[in-house]
């Protein structure tokens, strides 16, 4: 027991003792600065700093950017953007499978291959079409007297007019002799229109060009489209005047006259109709001379 007493108060007396620390001039040995310094002086002021230093760290970390140097730490505001940007990547694959689709169907008018043609756009969409069977369709009280006032007007309107071919009436793209006709037998979806090089190529109605660029076999060729599910195709052409998603008017000059492409004899267009994605014969809706 008076061993155990005698030991304690060795370590007590070790940690108060009294030690001083003395810094001198290297070359006078004149005292400068002096300390006095414990055992347990040491210990209380070294784990006071080594917890200081540990608060402030943490507090850097939490509360300034410098944590986004730390891997495994972010911010707010990083994952914030990540979020958003990956609900706009979602959007655009979306929108980037819908644009393929369409220019797969593009290039099958360009090809002529109408066998493998048969994919309508509209079915990407059947998700989102409305069952008619549940839409009422019954017309309310303020329609029925509405029809009726409007029959009683027709019924005698003198200047009625018959306007059901009114949309199939389309611009002539040229003036020119016709060297081949429309020949879905032999895979000629178009017709060869013969004209003047440079001569100007107009759009056959109002719409959108769709491709306008240049490929091996057909050469300068540019395609619009139109209301009511139709497209024309104009190639072999010099040069091209419109470029894609342009609006362009009815008669507005899109090309000219020329004969790009390997596969050409000579100055002409080909010109193809294409009516809910298949070929028309273009002469039943335009006359050439």
């Amino acid at each position: 027991m008076a061993k155990d007493k005698k030991k304690r108060k060795e370590i007590k007396q070790k940690l108060l003792h009294k030690y001083r620390l003395v810094i001198l001039n290297e070359s006078t040995f004149e005292e400068k600065i002096s300390f006095k310094l414990s055992r347990l002086n040491v210990f209380v002021t070294g784990t006071l700093f080594i917890i200081v230093l540990i608060g402030l760290t943490t507090l850097i970390i939490a509360f300034t950017p410098l944590r986004e140097y730390i891997p495994g730490y972010s911010s707010t505001r990083l994952k914030r953007q990540a979020t958003e940007l990956t609900y706009k990547t979602d959007s655009l694959v979306t929108v980037l499978n819908y644009t393929n689709r369409y220019l797969d169907n593009v290039r099958l008018v360009l090809r002529g291959d109408v066998e493998n043609n048969e994919v309508n756009r509209d079915s990407l969409f059947e998700k989102y079409k409305l069952d008619p069977s549940t839409v009422d369709l019954t017309p309310i009280r303020e329609d029925l007297l509405l029809r009726e006032e409007v029959d009683l007007e027709d019924k005698y309107n003198l200047f009625e007019r018959n306007i059901e071919n009114v949309g199939s009436l389309l611009f002539a793209p040229l003036s020119g002799t016709v060297s081949q006709n429309f020949d879905p037998n032999n895979k000629h979806y178009a017709v060869d229109v013969v004209a003047p090089k440079d001569t100007p190529v107009k759009s056959i109605a109002d719409g959108t060009v769709l491709f306008s660029e240049w490929t091996a076999e057909t050469g300068y060729v540019i395609i619009v489209k139109h209301q009511d599910d139709l497209t024309s195709v104009y190639k072999h052409n010099g040069s091209l005047s419109k470029s894609q998603g342009d609006l362009v008017r009815a008669g507005e000059v899109i090309a000219s006259i020329g004969n790009t492409g390997e596969l050409t004899t000579g100055p002409h267009l080909h010109f193809e109709l294409w009516k809910k994605g298949k070929p028309v014969n273009p002469l039943n809706y335009i006359d050439f001379k």
